[in-house]
């Protein structure tokens, strides 16, 4: 089982030092937003921190002192777990991983969700894709004819939800490097 993925390091201090902003993940009303509204989005640390869905994530991203990094330029494409998502990792395991001494392993495991530059889901076609993670592997990307998207075999629930920095897409469970 692939271990948690940690989001870049410059992706997460961005989205983590960023005012509050709620996220609806009902994909019919999560405005699709080009590019050209950047300067008006909220920073990829200020969608996790202003949405409780994100509050594990959150929570990891501080203890792998992380935000600062997530909240540089970017671009970023960020694969965000929910807080179910790190809850079906286990208690003990989750706890563990948030101890001082085992930094190294969760950091490893957030900038596996982090991929450097912005790939939106609606701008994909359907195919099968390696994308470099700022952790130093690869994630593998499955969009389907359907509009489906798949990360390591975690379901994209939520997709291209613009931020200043880049685009996350909200998955179903924690992805774990080899």
């Amino acid at each position: 089982m692939r271990t948690l993925t940690v989001l870049t390091a410059a992706a997460l201090s961005t989205a983590l030092a960023a005012p509050a902003l709620a996220l609806n993940t009902d994909a019919a009303s999560t405005p699709k937003l080009t590019k050209d509204h950047h300067a008006s989005q909220p920073s990829i640390v200020s969608i996790a921190t202003g949405d409780e869905t994100f509050s594990t994530l959150v929570t990891a991203l501080q203890a792998a002192e992380l935000v600062d990094a997530l909240s540089g330029d970017g671009p970023f494409t960020v694969f965000a777990p929910t807080n179910d998502a790190f809850a079906a990792v286990g208690e003990d395991t989750l706890n563990s991983l948030l101890q001082p001494e085992n930094r190294d392993q969760l950091t490893s495991i957030l900038t596996y969700h982090v991929v450097q530059g912005e790939y939106f889901a609606e701008e994909v076609a359907p195919g099968s894709y390696e994308l470099a993670t700022l952790q130093g592997d690869t994630v593998s990307v499955v969009v389907g004819e359907d509009g489906s998207v798949m990360v390591d075999g975690a379901h994209v629930i939520a997709a291209d939800v613009d931020a200043s920095n880049g685009v996350v897409h909200v998955i179903d469970s924690v992805i774990m490097p080899e």
